[in-house]
């Protein structure tokens, strides 16, 4: 694979029957407005939707939402499909309503960053910057 090129590109996601959306389109909005292409897929998405959305926008990384309490099966499943789909270069990173308890595990897994309620969207863009690709 080459060495990619141009800004940082993040799809953010809304997985599951969560209809809250406010969260995801701040966090979108910050990235974006820090230089980062940002695609925001909208509410009610399937973990195979939005593999399907990164592999196919050449995204750098995942940032998923999750207010649902179904975290642990929705962040698996994502992780899954991109290891399937030969895209393990895609970082996954997500917010929400996950308790303490469950983050190691989900890291373990694979996540690469979670971020609680609280976390500033200054917190989060620097954490993109710092651990997703530089930009050319």
């Amino acid at each position: 694979m080459g060495v990619a090129t141009g800004p940082i590109r993040v799809v953010v996601a809304k997985p599951g029957l969560d209809g809250h959306d406010r969260g995801a389109k701040v966090i979108a909005r910050a990235l974006r407005d820090a230089g980062m292409e940002v695609i925001y897929t909208g509410l009610h998405q399937t973990p195979e939707q939005i593999v399907d959305t990164a592999i196919q926008e050449d995204a750098d990384a995942i940032g998923l939402s999750i207010l649902s309490g179904a975290h642990n099966t929705l962040f698996a499943r994502v992780l899954e499909l991109l290891k399937e789909r030969d895209a393990e270069d895609i970082k996954v990173f997500g917010g929400g309503i996950i308790p303490e308890a469950d983050i190691p595990p989900l890291k373990e897994k694979g996540v690469a960053e979670i971020f609680t309620p609280g976390a500033t969207t200054a917190s989060i863009v620097d954490w993109v910057h710092a651990n997703v690709r530089q930009p050319a």
